[in-house]
């Protein structure tokens, strides 16, 4: 009886085997179910990307026509400003455009901060893993 009971528990050696063997697949069949997500998911991102690309360049073609549209505007069939001086108006307005633009982007980029939090939690996995948290 003593040996029927010996062959039936395991050892603690092959339990940890064993726990490593699971650990193992389970990380491995994890990573194939993000690569399995991810590919749906660039897919998908792919064609949105590429669907705001084509509206981007249909925007710039719009805002090419509406400059054109605003400088003969300017220019009013001959009773407004000189051609040339209307176009330099258009061109001005745009200029001082992207000046802003950039200001409040330079704004939002001093607001960019490293995710500390995450750290933070990144280095107590090895504690958690060693049993000491």
């Amino acid at each position: 009886m003593a040996i029927e009971r010996q062959a039936e528990e395991p050892t603690i050696g092959r339990l940890i085997k064993d726990a490593q063997t699971d650990l193992s697949t389970l990380v491995r069949k994890e990573i194939e179910l993000a690569k399995a997500e991810l590919k749906v998911s660039v897919t998908a991102g792919g064609v949105g990307l590429g669907l705001v690309a084509a509206a981007g360049f249909l925007l710039v073609l719009a805002i090419i026509m509406f400059s054109v549209a605003a400088a003969y505007l300017i220019h009013w069939n001959g009773d407004g400003l000189d051609l040339h001086w209307a176009f330099l108006i258009v061109t001005g307005f745009y200029v001082l455009l992207a000046v802003v633009l950039v200001l409040v982007a330079i704004r939002s980029f001093k607001k960019v901060k490293a995710p500390e939090r995450a750290i933070e939690q990144g280095r107590e996995i090895p504690k958690a893993l060693k049993g000491k948290a």
